[in-house]
């Protein structure tokens, strides 16, 4: 099957198969397992110390070996770690399935980029992104209200449907995915660890050598800090510090993906509307578009830690989410404008390893905070994540001064 229809297709499913998953996840966790502030962030923890060992490693499997394979298996590792949650609802298991899904995720973060920009192009892979953007939040939507049905019989029951999907995600691709432009090692050299630790070496020379890939980099730790309070965090601020509307006497689960289904059509119109006006070949254009967007991140954080009611805890969440869900592609794009094609994936999986340590540095920390108040943990993550816009300020000067950008290689 051609590449990018590939890329859209996977994108529906996983992201269909994936929010059916988290329509429920955090609140199956609270009310099921049983799991509070603390667990819940350390839960999250757990996860990104996973990717932070395995990241680089995986990344380098991806370049030397196979980005097709590292992706195929990297998915079915997390369909099955969605399955073992919902099989076993206790903290420990919760703890395990993080490793398997951590490591599962190694395998297709950088590689999967690598794989859209090397079979599609770099022309083109902007456009793609933003693509498959929109896809996927078309897709989450039918998974939000899949998730709601289903977890208003039982709340693992999202979860269990969810894993199985992503290990249909896994065979789809076995089955269709394309490599076409990739040039693995040659086995004699996949014998030993020289070509890997080449290629380690070689991204970090490219690291050295870019000023804007070490700001990328930069950004990517206080993307990191301040994200695990948000994400482990939000449901229960809602539910319990807030409070949920009484209409209807609808549960949890429900209230929380009708809410997740206006946050996802909000992002595919804002989606359309980056596509259309945003250069996404202009580096200085994409620095000063995820400044705004971080910008509203903050703004988004602050009133919602602070939020009295629900109206306004709900205008602030959805102010947060759809900036947010618009950071993902164009930083992904404008990281690519600076990486070479030889070691994109271990340079993408060194980004995403970074972070994972701002999660986890962060994590423990806003999750004690949590545990004592939750509005707290929201405002510490607002000022921690402040940070990025100086960075991103600079990346949009420095990209000004370089009208043309190394290319992707």
């Amino acid at each position: 099957m051609d590449a990018y229809r590939v890329h859209l297709a996977r994108a529906a499913l996983f992201h269909l198969s994936s929010t059916t998953v988290w329509a429920a996840m955090m609140v199956y966790q609270i009310q099921v397992v049983g799991l509070g502030p603390l667990q819940l962030v350390l839960v999250g923890t757990t996860m990104e110390t996973t990717i932070l060992l395995f990241e680089i490693p995986t990344g380098i499997v991806a370049d030397v070996s196979s980005r097709r394979a590292s992706v195929i298996a990297g998915t079915c590792l997390m369909g099955a770690a969605y399955l073992g949650q919902a099989a076993v609802p206790t903290f420990a298991a919760m703890l395990a399935a993080q490793v398997v899904w951590g490591i599962g995720y190694t395998f297709t973060s950088g590689a999967y980029d690598a794989w859209v920009v090397d079979e599609i192009g770099a022309a083109r892979a902007g456009d793609a992104f933003v693509r498959a953007g929109q896809v996927a939040r078309a897709a989450s939507i039918a998974g939000l209200g899949l998730g709601a049905a289903l977890g208003a019989i039982h709340l693992a029951l999202p979860v269990a449907a969810g894993g199985a999907g992503v290990l249909l995600t896994g065979a789809f691709l076995l089955l269709w995915m394309p490599e076409r432009a990739f040039a693995p090692t040659p086995p004699a050299k996949r014998t030993t660890w020289r070509h890997a630790r080449e290629t380690l070496v070689d991204g970090l020379r490219v690291i050295r050598a870019r000023p804007p890939l070490r700001r990328i980099l930069g950004v990517s730790v206080f993307y990191g800090l301040y994200s695990e309070a948000w994400d482990r965090l939000w449901q229960a601020h809602l539910i319990g510090s807030v409070g949920l509307p009484a209409l209807g006497g609808l549960p949890a689960v429900v209230w929380l993906n009708a809410i997740m289904i206006v946050e996802m059509l909000l992002g595919i119109a804002a989606g359309e509307v980056l596509r259309r006006r945003l250069d996404l070949t202009d580096g200085a254009a994409m620095a000063r578009a995820l400044g705004w967007m971080t910008a509203a991140m903050v703004v988004g954080l602050v009133a919602y830690g602070l939020a009295p009611s629900f109206p306004v805890a709900l205008a602030a969440l959805l102010t947060f989410t759809v900036a947010r869900g618009l950071t993902g592609p164009v930083y992904g794009t404008w990281s690519n404008l600076h990486i070479d094609s030889s070691v994109r994936a271990t340079v993408l999986s060194m980004q995403s390893q970074v972070d994972a340590l701002g999660q986890i540095a962060g994590g423990p920390p806003l999750g004690a905070l949590g545990a004592r108040r939750l509005p707290l943990a929201f405002l510490a993550s607002a000022a921690i994540l402040s940070p990025a816009l100086w960075l991103l300020a600079r990346s949009e000067r420095g990209a000004r001064a370089l009208p043309t950008p190394p290319g992707p290689g």
